[in-house]
């Protein structure tokens, strides 16, 4: 029975009229109490029929759990930072004494504005060398060299690790005593060069004058990007080498005989046409520099300092460490909209294009 006959059937027993046929028509008057029993009878014999129905079991646990740990968690992060909850006692939940205070003192808190800046210095320019890396890579490996499967291997390997275990093996490599790092560049005679990576820092001398570049250069942040430059490239690399498969060989064998150069010919046929693995792979890596708490402290612990801060271990620090439960619930909706906005265009563009 189609929805409209049993929106109709509902309507007519609600307002005392004829029922309804599982035609779409209305029965005879002298047969309103039988037919009515076994329309209602039918429609609900459909509705238990029905696809949504008999598969509840299996997605309706998963439905419950998902609204419940996830969008409900997320809601309930919503209305703490609408307080002044500090840990210590019970929230209010009195909407009359809600408002929009913690907002306010972190728009005007100079320190989240650093630890902003850092999470988009961050996110872009992680997100762009992973993309650049990535597609050096993937094409490398497309030209058919020997030992193929053993590089992607060995490339995507990294991307397997857990943050943790990758934060624990760069903090020994940026050692400045024994990390390989420095003992690499003492051993070709470039001592001047090896540095206190996690803690350094270096005078831009008369670059300090050039517009948007600092008179101290930290290593702090460049450390951490390089670290998760070197785990997701390969990730990067393995979606652009299926694009590049995916490619007809026939539109290399035509940018040939038309005289194209390897250049033109990938910048100007090849390139274009993996724009839909940018993209998706873009989306991954944002998301994945949204997540760098934990790189970040187990590098740093919950204060990595002003030139490495960035929104997630500002809000960890403030909730956990300082109890101000409500300001950093604040920060962690800052965050979630961020989130929020690189993932949702993606998302609707799915829609639209009928994938998702």
């Amino acid at each position: 029975m189609s929805t409209h006959i049993l929106k109709r059937l509902l309507d007519r027993l609600r307002d005392g009229g004829p029922p309804v046929r599982t035609d779409g028509g209305t029965a005879a008057a002298g047969s309103e109490t039988a037919g009515g029993d076994s329309d209602l009878g039918s429609a609900l014999s459909s509705l238990r029929e029905s696809d949504a129905v008999r598969s509840a079991p299996f997605w309706l646990p998963p439905f419950l759990l998902m609204g419940f740990f996830v969008y409900g968690a997320i809601s309930w992060n919503i209305v703490i930072s609408l307080t002044d909850f500090g840990g210590l006692t019970l929230p209010t939940y009195d909407p009359s004494t809600f408002d929009l205070e913690m907002y306010r003192r972190a728009f005007s808190d100079g320190q989240f504005w650093i630890a902003t800046r850092n999470t988009f210095v961050l996110l872009i320019s992680f997100t762009g060398l992973s993309l650049a890396g990535g597609l050096g890579l993937a094409i490398l490996v497309d030209r058919g060299i020997r030992f193929e499967n053993w590089f992607r291997t060995v490339y995507l390997l990294p991307f397997s690790l857990s943050f943790v275990v990758t934060a624990v093996f760069w903090r020994w490599m940026y050692n400045f005593d024994s990390g390989l790092i420095n003992a690499f560049l003492r051993g070709i005679g470039l001592d001047f060069v090896a540095s206190k990576w996690l803690t350094g820092s270096i005078d831009t001398g008369a670059l300090g004058a050039i517009p948007l570049v600092p008179d101290t250069f930290y290593f702090k942040l460049f450390a951490v990007i390089f670290a998760l430059l070197w785990q997701f490239s390969g990730y990067a690399m393995v979606v652009y080498l299926a694009g590049l498969r995916a490619i007809p060989n026939d539109q290399y064998e035509a940018a040939r005989v038309d005289g194209a150069s390897i250049l033109r010919m990938y910048r100007r046929v090849i390139l274009p046409q993996l724009r839909a693995s940018t993209v998706s792979a873009a989306v991954v890596l944002m998301v994945f520099a949204l997540k760098a708490f934990d790189f970040l402290y187990v590098l740093f612990g919950s204060n990595p300092g002003p030139t490495a801060d960035i929104l997630s271990t500002m809000m960890y620090r403030q909730a956990f460490s300082a109890n101000e439960w409500a300001y950093g619930s604040a920060i962690a909706v800052v965050l979630f909209v961020v989130a929020l906005t690189v993932v949702a265009p993606y998302l609707y563009g799915e829609y639209r294009r009928g994938e998702l």
